[in-house]
């Protein structure tokens, strides 16, 4: 049997050559980002009841030119360019459009990698406002086995703010790294199975810098968060995201997360959804933390998080200050210090949930860039999205 499967004539390689060890690979990202949970053990959770959507094209906006550095460039041929799988940009709440890759159907679900932070994030502001969860708190009070690791004398602040003092480095394509130890307890990469997430997390130690000080992108953190959010409330990550997220929200898809050997979701970068779902959740932020006429996270929690909250200098000492050189992390969310007040969620890979308030623009961008991280393409994607919720 020489001919090629329906499969190999879409996407231009065989199923079977997607694996534990080439997912995150391209090609094969344009097929695995959207089908995470074939490789990696997902919880799921159900979308409230309501009709099918349909896709709805940006028409004229694909041939807008978007002025870059590198000279301008139509709103189409960028989302070429930065191997954009879908999008969805809403403005005031209504539906802009959507657009999608030939590979990508409409209505499909894609991992958000890092976005998943900012999601964890909510669950925690929710929690705050309930009075079963207190940032201030020291993480041991939640996990007293954490004594002894980094995490020992750090509270859930420096925690969701990206400041624990954490002696670990994000090294995503070093197959020997403490980093790919990570990846296997999380069972994202070949060998694991034999340490869960939460052994591994407690094995972190610390640098001599005090707590607080400096912002560290360490994607540990918000797993650590994710098991603070569980201890506190007594409920698995995935009950929660249904219970105080996903169906006050109105999403209309179902979303999953992966998770570990012991059932420990993958809060730091595991969730999947659609970009229509992506965007409610930044609309949400965007309305103050209500929808459907109802709060669902506190007003207060969501003012800090993307408007009052977070360190100037902290962000300042950290690597990722030129990407917004007057901005703050707070909450796991990035807030861009620009004038439209706009901030962002962000994963690897070109996730990105950015929301201009003064516009009243929200967008949902998921990507399958090649390299975990590009500078400049994200230097360009900052530009893109500031251009484009101002022209959408």
């Amino acid at each position: 049997m020489t001919g090629k499967t329906a499969f190999e004539a879409q996407y231009g390689f065989a199923r079977k050559d997607v694996r534990l060890e080439t997912w995150r690979l391209a090609p094969f990202n344009r097929w695995s980002f959207q089908n995470v949970g074939e490789l990696v053990p997902s919880a799921h959770v159900a979308a409230a009841p309501r009709g099918e959507e349909q896709a709805k094209s940006l028409g004229a906006l694909l041939e807008e030119k978007i002025p870059l550095a590198g000279g301008s460039e139509t709103v189409e041929s960028f989302l070429k360019r930065s191997d954009t799988d879908g999008l969805t940009i809403l403005k005031a709440g209504k539906l802009v459009g959507d657009w999608s890759a030939p590979h990508m159907p409409f209505g499909a679900r894609h991992i958000i990698f890092s976005i998943s932070k900012s999601v964890t994030a909510i669950l925690a502001g929710i929690l705050e406002g309930e009075g079963v969860f207190d940032p201030s708190a020291p993480v041991t009070e939640y996990i007293p086995e954490a004594r002894g690791s980094a995490y020992g004398d750090a509270s859930a602040r420096n925690v969701l703010d990206m400041t624990v003092s954490l002696d670990f480095e994000e090294a995503y394509l070093d197959p020997e790294s403490a980093f790919a130890r990570y990846r296997r307890s999380t069972l994202w990469n070949p060998g694991g199975g034999s340490e869960s997430l939460a052994a591994f997390l407690t094995t972190i130690q610390r640098l001599a810098e005090p707590h607080g000080q400096t912002y560290r992108y360490r994607s540990p953190n918000s797993d650590v968060l994710g098991i603070l959010v569980e201890r506190a409330s007594g409920k698995r990550v995935s009950q929660l995201l249904s219970e105080k997220l996903w169906q006050p929200l109105g999403a209309a898809s179902e979303m999953s997360v992966t998770v570990d050997m012991e059932g420990t979701a993958r809060t730091a970068g595991g969730m999947s959804m659609t970009p229509r779902d992506l965007a409610r959740i930044g609309e949400m932020v965007r309305q103050g933390g209500t929808a459907n006429g109802r709060r669902i996270v506190p007003e207060a929690w969501v003012r800090d998080t993307v408007a009052t909250g977070g360190s100037h200098e902290a962000w300042q000492r950290g690597t990722m200050a030129f990407l917004f050189p007057k901005g703050r992390y707070r909450n796991k969310w990035y807030q861009t210090g620009n004038d439209s007040g706009a901030f962002c969620g962000i994963g690897i890979h070109g996730q990105w949930l950015y929301v201009n308030p003064k516009a009243e623009v929200v967008i949902a961008k998921m990507s399958s860039q090649p390299e975990p991280v590009d500078d400049k393409l994200d230097e360009d994607i900052v530009a893109f999205l500031a251009a484009l919720s101002r022209i959408a």
